[in-house]
């Protein structure tokens, strides 16, 4: 299936349909103007060229999930992800635990800007991002609970996992990390139902912890967790929302597939969590005491282009309080505009040109019906993952787009939940990547390392 944004087939319509005799004279007017030209390629791709961190061994039972990204003061490059599929058991040198479950994590680094990658370790976590901290280099994530991994040698040598949690299940993807007061800041998600049967978002309370750089991170005691808001708690405080067609798709089955294919919608939730400081003085919800917090959240509504956001105050005794916006009027907020809102994104703030850069999958046809879409293409009309676009914005939500990153033009091939990372004037971008190997679009194949070069020249 075409994308109904491919302008030389909007083009070769027009210009049948102006062939027409009865159409000539009023499509173009008395003036007799002629269609003027529109360009018949997309934007170029400014990210294409890649490197392959990790290449599964057996695409249709190795998975590759969940790449995370870091520059290091060096200039080192500290890259996280994590296998996944019935196969990752049978891959050699793959370390299990007590109970015989493999170890899914991996770090890699590279020296040379991305062009080569060299595997350290790896670990028990899932969903684990990179980060510096003091003097150490952090890896947090989870395996049930949360665990964090410490690096004293710029990530040459890891330490065992340390666990910051007991008999709890949290979430999350590789996001992005915030520093302010000499503090770090990110977000993690408990799932606060074990009992909940279906795709768990609407349980899910994202939580921002919070330390100081320069503590012992593998201490439970070096952090602060926030209060808990959990999605549906938020809906029953605020009220259900209204005149935003959330929910899309009525939960449950959207349309009869014979060939056994799953579109389903889940029940409405959010997850993927992203924080952001509103630093300009201007803004409607800038803190002149630097302790607000504004935590920015895939929004699963089975529609395309919004975010789901929270807000989260920092007490002088640091505690840490999350409760949902409030718009100048003062109604409730709970979704904002946001390019690829509807799936994970990546949020990158620009000391240098006070811009926030987002990096996020574009949609091109959420309006088709599910039962016409393509059969390679990956559940609902809304999750589409083969076009991985960037955004900036001075205030997260007029978002100006700047460039194709990456684009498959095959929709059962994917390139998404990318992370990226500043290096000199250049954007360093990991994505979670399919190719014709790959099982589907969400169960890819590949890491793969893009580079958008003099990224702030984008800026108009």
């Amino acid at each position: 299936m075409k994308s109904n944004c491919d302008g030389l087939e909007r083009r070769q319509f027009l210009s049948s349909m102006l062939a027409g005799p009865a159409l000539t004279g009023g499509l173009l007017g008395a003036a007799g103007a002629a269609e003027p030209d529109r360009p018949t390629e997309p934007p170029p791709l400014l990210g294409d060229k890649s490197t392959v961190v990790f290449d599964s061994p057996d695409p249709a039972r190795v998975y590759a999930y969940s790449p995370g990204i870091t520059r290091l003061a060096s200039g080192r490059l500290v890259v996280t992800m994590d296998a996944g599929g019935p196969g990752l058991e049978d891959v050699p040198d793959t370390p299990t635990d007590g109970k015989g479950k493999p170890w899914r994590g991996r770090i890699y680094i590279s020296d040379d800007h991305g062009a080569t990658w060299t595997l350290k370790t790896r670990t028990p976590l899932v969903h684990a991002r990179p980060f510096a901290a003091g003097k150490s280099v952090y890896v947090l994530g989870q395996r049930g609970d949360l665990g964090i991994l410490r690096s004293d040698d710029n990530g040459d040598t890891w330490s065992e996992a340390s666990w910051l949690t007991e008999k709890q299940s949290w979430h999350q993807a590789p996001c992005n990390v915030l520093y302010a007061r000499g503090r770090v800041y990110l977000v993690m998600e408990r799932k606060t139902d074990r009992s909940f049967k279906n795709w768990s978002v609407s349980v899910l309370a994202p939580v921002l912890m919070s330390a100081d750089v320069n503590a012992d991170l593998t201490q439970r005691g070096a952090w602060v967790f926030s209060s808990e808001l959990v999605f549906r708690d938020a809906v029953a405080q605020a009220g259900a929302p209204h005149l935003l067609g959330v929910p899309f798709f009525n939960t449950g089955p959207t349309a009869p597939l014979p060939w056994g294919l799953i579109r389903k919608m889940a029940p409405i939730g959010w997850l993927e969590t992203n924080v952001v400081q509103f630093t300009d003085p201007d803004h409607v919800w800038h803190d002149p005491t630097g302790r607000t917090f504004h935590l920015w959240m895939r929004a699963h509504t089975g529609g395309t282009n919004l975010a789901a956001i929270a807000k989260a105050v920092e007490a002088e005794d640091g505690s840490i309080t999350v409760f949902l916006e409030k718009a100048p009027s003062g109604e409730p907020m709970l979704y904002v505009p946001c390019p690829g809102g509807h799936l994970k994104f990546h949020i990158l703030y620009d000391e240098q040109t006070k811009l926030f850069w987002l990096l996020s999958n574009q949609s091109t046809d959420s309006m088709t019906k599910p039962e016409k879409l393509p059969l390679d293409r990956y559940s609902l009309p809304n999750n589409e993952r083969h076009r991985l676009v960037l955004h900036f914005s001075r205030n997260c939500m007029d978002w100006c787009f700047a460039c194709r990153v990456a684009d498959t033009r095959e929709p059962g091939q994917s390139r998404n939940y990318a992370s990226m990372v500043i290096d000199g004037d250049d954007l360093r971008v990991l994505s979670r990547s399919g190719d014709a190997r790959a099982k589907n679009a969400h169960d890819g194949n590949l890491v793969t390392f893009h580079t958008v070069p003099n990224f702030r020249k984008l800026i108009y």
